[in-house]
Order: structure tokens, then C-alpha cells, then sequence
């Protein structure tokens, strides 16, 4: 099953969305759930339910900003964040504010605060792609020192799915890069920076990879739903703030070498995750899909 599975992983973490989107491809090829596999199917339901989940209005990030929750999607905050990421056993950095998804969990985005401090963005039209890409697959291969350490797959760095691009009417720096692990599975990473007055919301989205250009489509339309509190803001910006070390280019190299060490984290944790809930996608959809009247 497992060699049959390929992810796009948008970003810098693996979380429980993330194993659960392996699960659900992986579900047809599984046999019938046992009772004991149905019965942690169902603990995990009674779990997602156990959390404090908005499914309309307007989703709270903190005191930093805010997304709206469109009808058919469901977000909750912090604490139940943090929650999700610990089920799968997942680190948590202590900046997580927010995870936003559709109902039925096809896919998942999480937001966390960096305080870094107002990013410049003078570099927004000398964004050199080429290069950029070289000093992130040097980086990467330094990466990989830790990674085996570690036992964890390494990673190369095939090239750019998406070239970094800076949108000036939001202040939103987006890319997405190809990674190949070394036991022969293929990731995507798509990162967000939303840039602020005081720092940047990394955004982190992880979705099936067959179905890339219509989640992240889905996802860029919900990201205009997406406003910083008003003393918060980029525009909002007042001499005397704290200015970040790095620019652009710095936000994609740095933030680009971290994602990729985090992606290594599938191959290490997939076996023992999938034995204990590979019952939970023969039927995750009758436990999620049809819900979008219901808050859950």
C-alpha cells in the first residue's frame, strides 16, 4: 500500500490530516476493517469531536489576525491545533494559532506566527530562482547528514514546482519546491508567508498530490478570507519596529531547508502510525462527508 501512496506536502509539518490523507488513498486496497480497528476508528472520531471546531464565521488566529470559515469547512484554534499535531505525535514549535480544512479532511492547512519582525520586501523584484534553487539543494545535502543520524530518509531537491512569487497587493510570498526521498517516495512542499508588521504567518498546506491545482486553488481562494488585525498589518508598520535579519530570499532558504528536514518525518513515522489507524480511511467519509449542516 505504502509504495502506492503519494503525498503533496505543502509546507514545513506533517500532522494527523496528513497520515489521514495516506490512509484514505491507502483504504480501498486494505481489507475489511477488523472490530478492533473500527473500534479506534471510532476513538479517533469521538476525538476529532472532542474539538472545539468553528464551521462558519470567522476563525481566530491569536491576537495576530483572523481567516473566515466559508460553510463547508471547519477550524479550530491553538489548543485544538496543538492537539492534533500530538495525536500523530507530531513536535509542536508553540506558535501554532490555527488548522483550517474542508469537513471531510481532504486536506489541511496550518497556520503559525514567526515574530521575526517586519520583513523588507525590496528583493520582491529580484527574486533569483535559479539560484535560490541551488543554495536550498546545497543546503539540503548538509540536511541529510542530520536526517541519516537520525534514521530518517534523505532528501534531494529535483527543482521548483511553483518559483517563488510575491503578490504586492497582499504582501504574500509563495513557492513550492520537488523533493525525492530516499526510499522512493515524492513530496511537494507548498509554503505561504503572509507578511505583517511584526512578523510572518507561515501557512502550511498539505493535500493529496493528484489533486494539487484544484486544493491549492480551493486554498488560495480561502487565504483572501485572510486579514491581519488591523495594528498588524504590513501597512502598519512604525519606525522603531523590530526589522527582520533576512529578506525575501532569506524567508524561502531558510524556511525552505526546514520544510524539507520535516518532510523526512513521513518516512519515519508512516509504518507504525498506518498498523494503528489504517482502519480509520476505509471510512473516514461516512464518518465526515455529508456533515457540512452539522458543526462538528
Amino acid at each position: 500500500m505504502r509504495s502506492s501512496i503519494r503525498l503533496l506536502v505543502c509546507g514545513v509539518m506533517l500532522s494527523v490530516s496528513a497520515i489521514l490523507t495516506c490512509v484514505v488513498q491507502g483504504a480501498a486496497e486494505a481489507p475489511a476493517a477488523s472490530a478492533e480497528q473500527e473500534a479506534r476508528a471510532q476513538e479517533f472520531k469521538k476525538f476529532i469531536e472532542s474539538l472545539d471546531w468553528k464551521t462558519q464565521g470567522s476563525g481566530t488566529l491569536g491576537s495576530i489576525a483572523s481567516i473566515q470559515v466559508p460553510a463547508g469547512y471547519r477550524f479550530t484554534g491553538t489548543e485544538g491545533t496543538v492537539k492534533l499535531m500530538e495525536m500523530y505525535g507530531n513536535l509542536t514549535s508553540g506558535k501554532e494559532l490555527g488548522y483550517l480544512s474542508p469537513l471531510g479532511m481532504d486536506w489541511f492547512a496550518v497556520f503559525e506566527f514567526d515574530d521575526c519582525g517586519y520583513v523588507k520586501d525590496d528583493e520582491k523584484d529580484k527574486l533569483d530562482a535559479n539560484e535560490i534553487l541551488k543554495q536550498l539543494q546545497q543546503g539540503q545535502e548538509q540536511a541529510n547528514a542530520e536526517l541519516f543520524k537520525r534514521g530518517m530518509a534523505t532528501l534531494q531537491v529535483l527543482g521548483w514546482q511553483t518559483p517563488p512569487f510575491y503578490n504586492n497587493q497582499t504582501n504574500n510570498l509563495e513557492w513550492a519546491v520537488r523533493l525525492r526521498s530516499s526510499d522512493g517516495g515524492e513530496t511537494v512542499n507548498y509554503k505561504t508567508k503572509l507578511l505583517g508588521r511584526r512578523g510572518v504567518m507561515d501557512v502550511v498546506l498539505v493535500c493529496d498530490e493528484q489533486q494539487m491545482s484544484n486544493t491549492v486553488a480551493e486554498y488560495q481562494k480561502l487565504l483572501t478570507g485572510y486579514a491581519f488585525n488591523k495594528e498588524e498589518s504590513y501597512a502598519a508598520f512604525s519606525k522603531g519596529d523590530k526589522v527582520a535579519e533576512y529578506g525575501l530570499t532569506g524567508l524561502i532558504i531558510g524556511g525552505g531547508l526546514l520544510a524539507a528536514a520535516k518532510s523526512g518525518l513521513l518516512a519515519k513515522l508512516w509504518k507504525p502510525i498506518a498498523i494503528g489507524l489504517v482502519a480509520v480511511g476505509a471510512f473516514m467519509k461516512r464518518i465526515f462527508v455529508g456533515k457540512t449542516k452539522e458543526s462538528i
